[in-house]
């Protein structure tokens, strides 16, 4: 709970069997989450059985995918404050802490890993991955004229309630590029934003993307199109005075 608004904490899960309980239980150890909700995206075997063994609400998503994770987790969670993390151990649950903090003045709040104060050793952040994300994130910020953004692949993020009701039926994207279009909606819609730096281990187990250079260039460039597509939209649709 936090200042009377029920807090509840989404995780997607696919590779994290080896993290998982101990980032559920560290979540609910920072005394502010109300709820975490796990969804099962066809996990590895053995993700089921670990998750039941904490407090956490597990829902299975047939749809392979991040973006369609996220919007299960979006649809079954009930708290007021809706954070998103990951179950790999490359997020500390007390910084929920920071996020609820701004949430105070902000309808939604950004983590960014780009500080390098709080990188940690061997985390999959190093100079060219950072700056691929600050690229693709100033390019968000100068084509909407929008607040400050230096990452745009943090997954770690707070969203109120009122967001995610009004934008949802928006969402068009279930796979890894969905971060993108979950900001650029945000911004669209104009809800008010900050974006604040979180700590950033390195992961536990291999991830099915930033695992390999190769699909994390395509992931890359999926961002891109889908940031000018929307953009190209917005200009159209922008109206003439």
């Amino acid at each position: 709970m936090w200042k009377n608004k029920k807090v509840s904490v989404i995780l997607p899960t696919y590779n994290e069997k080896d993290s998982i309980k101990e980032v559920i239980e560290g979540f609910f150890d920072t005394g502010y989450v109300d709820e975490v909700v796990v969804v099962n995206n066809n996990a590895s075997r053995g993700t089921e059985e670990r998750v039941w063994k904490t407090k956490a609400v597990q829902v299975f998503e047939k749809k392979q995918g991040y973006g369609h994770a996220i919007q299960r987790g979006f649809k079954e969670a009930s708290g007021d404050l809706l954070v998103l993390s990951e179950p790999d151990g490359t997020f500390e649950p007390k910084d929920i802490l920071k996020l609820l903090a701004y949430s105070d003045s902000f309808d939604a709040v950004w983590g960014t890993r780009t500080n390098i104060a709080l990188i940690s050793r061997g985390a999959n952040m190093n100079m060219p991955m950072r700056l691929a994300n600050v690229i693709v994130a100033k390019i968000i910020q100068f084509l909407f004229d929008t607040s400050r953004l230096t990452d745009v692949g943090c997954t770690y993020k707070l969203f109120k309630t009122k967001v995610i009701a009004t934008i949802q039926d928006q969402f068009s994207i279930g796979t890894q590029h969905f971060g993108p279009e979950l900001m650029i909606l945000t911004i669209l819609n104009g809800f008010s934003f900050v974006e604040i730096p979180v700590s950033y281990y390195k992961r536990v187990g291999i991830s099915s993307v930033t695992g390999s250079k190769r699909k994390t260039v395509i992931l890359c460039f999926k961002m891109l199109h889908i940031i000018v597509s929307y953009f190209i939209v917005s200009i159209v649709k922008k109206p003439k005075r």
